[in-house]
């Protein structure tokens, strides 16, 4: 097992705790030298708020524990490649590296739908790696989901 498919399941420990609690299931993780800083998952249901997206939630976590906004040297392991916002919340936070599992053809912007700090002259560039346990990432969102039609349907 490669050191990012570790911190990927790390990362889809997380999503599986947001399913437990009926959150879209996205984990984060935020590594820097090789150890977990900071841990989260989607809690937008929870909190009744739409920026508690996983991303925004470990970038949080991980600027108080580092002291410091900029998480230079750090990478950033999601289990869905990350919307618009968070892609944001990405570049303004400095992150070296982001490596997500499952791509995200109708809100991604690392390479789906865009990829932001590419399409766009922004002052910070990082390192980007997709599809890693991308097929276990995307089964949690699919079996979510599906549990979520089926329930409705006996509504």
């Amino acid at each position: 097992m490669t050191s990012d498919e570790k911190f990927m399941k790390a990362a889809l420990a997380e999503a599986k705790k947001a399913a437990a609690e009926d959150e879209v299931p996205v984990g984060a993780v935020i590594v820097k030298d090789q150890k977990i800083i900071a841990r989260a998952h989607n809690k937008k249901e929870k909190n009744g708020c739409a920026v508690d997206h996983a991303e925004v939630l470990a970038i949080k976590k991980a600027t108080k524990k580092t002291g410091n906004w900029w998480l230079e040297g750090c990478t950033l392991y999601v289990t869905l490649e990350p919307c618009a916002m968070c892609a944001g919340a990405i570049v303004n936070s400095r992150l070296d590296r982001v490596v997500y599992g499952a791509k995200d053809p109708r809100f991604g912007f690392l390479g789906s739908l865009a990829t932001l700090d590419e399409d766009y002259p922004l002052n910070h560039k990082f390192q980007k790696q997709s599809g890693v346990l991308g097929e276990e990432c995307s089964s949690v969102l699919t079996a979510f989901f599906a549990a979520k039609r089926a329930k409705s349907k006996k509504n």
